[in-house]
């Protein structure tokens, strides 16, 4: 997989859902993480109603990628044409086989996953993966976010739960993903803590809080104000 100073401690529940051990928490929900990323990311951020050539989407946490194919499929299902540009900030990259094994859980991602895996396994962050332009980003996102040059009209912010992962919530990265997002632009994420909500809010956005996915009951979702 992609070089890096640190790379993920995984675990595995029942043999199937991989488990951060540094940080405690699941990488993907254990009911049905491809239906909680349609519902939160995509249907959150109003996708692929939204989708365009050229459209940009920036995700905090990388994790299996499961977001990314999620966002790949709905591209091709609604027959767009041009690129998507992806770009994900992830600081402890999980391997290859750890990724192809967590996916087997997702018959309908792990078949488009093919070239993503290839990349990976190579030591590739940056690689296309059908209409998908992919950048990875790895390190720290309050240093590497902050440095970035693009912008983003969507928003993916799945780090993993602000009580295990602080750092990927607070009041000055949420700033950093505002300074990021494009006019118009959107996020979505599965908590709805209000700590979170309240940063998102001081940040320049728009926050809603709305029905989560599974046994979740609430999520967030909101517009940079203009």
């Amino acid at each position: 997989m992609a070089e890096s100073d640190q790379s993920a401690d995984v675990a595995w529940r029942d043999g199937i859902v991989p488990v951060s051990t540094r940080f405690d928490d699941p990488y993907f929900s254990l009911a049905d993480g491809l239906a909680e990323t349609r519902h939160v990311f995509l249907a959150g951020n109003g996708l692929p109603d939204r989708f365009c050539p050229g459209f940009r989407i920036a995700e905090l946490g990388f994790g299996t990628g499961l977001n990314m194919l999620a966002t790949l499929i709905a591209w091709q299902g609604a027959g767009c044409e041009g690129t998507l540009h992806y770009t994900s900030f992830e600081a402890f990259p999980m391997r290859a086989e750890e990724i192809a094994r967590a996916l087997q859980a997702f018959p309908e991602a792990e078949a488009v996953a093919g070239p993503f895996l290839a990349a990976w396994q190579a030591g590739h962050s940056c690689f296309t993966n059908g209409g998908l332009q992919v950048e990875v980003i790895l390190g720290d996102a309050r240093e590497t976010l902050p440095a970035w040059q693009g912008q983003a009209d969507a928003w993916f912010l799945d780090g993993f739960s602000p009580a295990k992962n602080p750092e990927l919530w607070s009041e000055d990265l949420m700033c950093a993903v505002a300074g990021h997002t494009a006019p118009e632009g959107t996020f979505a994420t599965y908590t709805a803590a209000g700590h979170v909500r309240r940063a998102l809010q001081a940040a320049g956005f728009e926050v809603t809080r709305s029905p989560g996915h599974g046994r979740k009951r609430h999520m967030s979702s909101g517009k940079l104000r203009t």
